[in-house]
């Protein structure tokens, strides 16, 4: 901290300046977060910008704009409410809070039946995809819950519904699905996955549920495919997740968990509080945050409705087939991603003789794009991807310009000198897929360290 005093405009330049060197966020190709919002919303968001939302008694109208909100989602999501019944959920800071609150309150229902039935309760575990956001390994890890996942394979890059089940146990509190996975943007299967585990549990007198992640995919489902059944119309679901903050078209510092009714909500987590004027029940990780988001989230649905968000997300996916197109242009690209799931396009090289995913990701930001590479999780981490989200203010032009951009890139790989790294990768690649033709044990290969190709 300096030892005297500045002048306020002094200490808005230095800060400004330093900023400028931060990336353009609507570049930033990596990230499912809206980085645009109307104006007129921008100013409600600075109007509340002072407001702790915690304070129910004090600002009692912006809590009752969450509740609209929940309400809102709930019937969007096929919650079975009567015509007068409010819907059960709240918001959150973001899906990792609301996974870790609905995580909770599947090992608190779980270990409330096992104690009633006089069996141990000590050892819970969820069933999960390997494809899942690293906040289901933190809640594993923080809340004491082993996570049980199911590998992924080549071309095949989504958690498999029949052998999540085979993992499924007397100690199981979930299964884990993802509607729209990180890694390709893909659906998994929900509806196999409810009626595999009806069947099992049938014949194993279990009741394990499902919580649906749909951090990704809750807003883009109920717009672009409206008769996909993976919400509470499976009765299997019992809590599902979704991001404001991505494609309910809200900046960073929103997110919504909805339960299906108020028995899958134990009463013991919730917190009873009159210290702030009146008493006012919280189920939240945090206590203070800001009303902001909130107020946003609000402002998006009623000034869209439905017709506003199909509209956008017709708009998303039509701009991601462009960019998949013109990537098949070139000739150079394999597509991981499908057409049907959350408006994004995944891709490989089909050579990595003398360049691979990783170069091509760092020579894009000399033209200001951020696109990721990363590996793929076990068992297919020989595959590398680069991935490019489109959100809403990702124009047609933009995704156009992104093709004749990558386009310069690879001319100039092209003529550079062969990178050993990538030679030797392919070495490697070619080398852990005769191994696993061979049966041989699984090994950790010798590549360069930004792929960690396992095999």
């Amino acid at each position: 901290m300096p030892e005297n005093t500045i002048p306020k405009e002094a200490a808005y330049q230095i800060i400004n300046d330093e900023l400028m060197l931060d990336g353009n966020p609507r570049l930033n190709l990596a990230s499912f977060v809206t980085t645009w919002m109307e104006p007129e919303c921008d100013k409600l968001m600075m109007a509340a910008i002072n407001k702790n939302y915690v304070d129910m008694d004090e600002y009692p109208v912006t809590t009752e704009l969450q509740n609209r909100c929940v309400n809102m989602i709930a019937h969007l999501f096929n919650a079975p409410l009567g015509e007068s019944e409010a819907a059960v959920g709240v918001g959150t800071v973001g899906s990792s809070e609301a996974i870790m609150l609905a995580g909770l309150a599947f090992k608190r229902r779980w270990q409330n039946k096992r104690k009633a039935e006089g069996k141990p309760y000590d050892k819970p575990n969820i069933v999960t995809g390997a494809n899942v956001q690293v906040c289901w390994e933190k809640f594993a890890r923080y809340f004491e819950v082993e996570l049980k996942e199911v590998n992924l394979r080549e071309g095949y890059y989504v958690m498999d519904p029949e052998k999540a089940v085979e993992l499924v146990d007397e100690n199981t509190i979930c299964v884990a699905a993802i509607l729209g996975s990180t890694l390709n943007g893909e659906f998994e299967d929900v509806k196999l996955l409810n009626d595999l585990l009806i069947k099992k549990n049938s014949e194993t007198g279990w009741d394990v549920p499902i919580h649906v992640d749909a951090a990704s995919g809750g807003f883009i489902a109920p717009f672009l495919y409206p008769e996909l059944e993976w919400d509470f119309r499976l009765p299997l679901v019992k809590s599902i997740n979704v991001s404001g903050h991505k494609y309910g078209l809200v900046y960073a510092g929103i997110g919504w968990v909805i339960w299906r009714s108020k028995e899958d909500l134990p009463e013991e987590l919730i917190f009873h509080i009159n210290y702030l004027g009146t008493e006012q029940p919280t189920f939240t990780l945090n206590f203070s945050k800001g009303s902001s988001q909130v107020i946003a989230q609000y402002y998006q649905l009623i000034r869209l409705g439905f017709e506003g968000y199909k509209n956008v997300m017709e708009n998303c996916q039509e701009n991601a087939m462009v960019l998949k197109e013109g990537l098949e242009r070139t000739g150079r690209f394999t597509i991981v991603s499908k057409d049907n799931g959350i408006p994004l396009v995944a891709f490989s090289l089909k050579d990595h003789s003398r360049h691979d995913e990783f170069e091509l990701s760092h020579h894009l930001r000399q033209f200001g794009w951020i696109v990721p590479a990363y590996t793929m999780p076990a068992d297919a981490q020989h595959i590398t991807v680069l991935r490019v989200v489109i959100r809403e203010d990702f124009s047609r032009g933009l995704a156009e310009r992104l093709v004749l951009d990558i386009e310069k890139v690879l001319r100039e790989l092209d003529a550079l000198p062969p990178n050993g790294k990538s030679m030797k990768r392919s070495a490697d690649v070619a080398n852990c897929h005769a191994a696993l033709a061979n049966g041989h044990v699984a090994k950790k290969l010798e590549t360069d360290k930004k792929t960690n190709a396992i095999c």
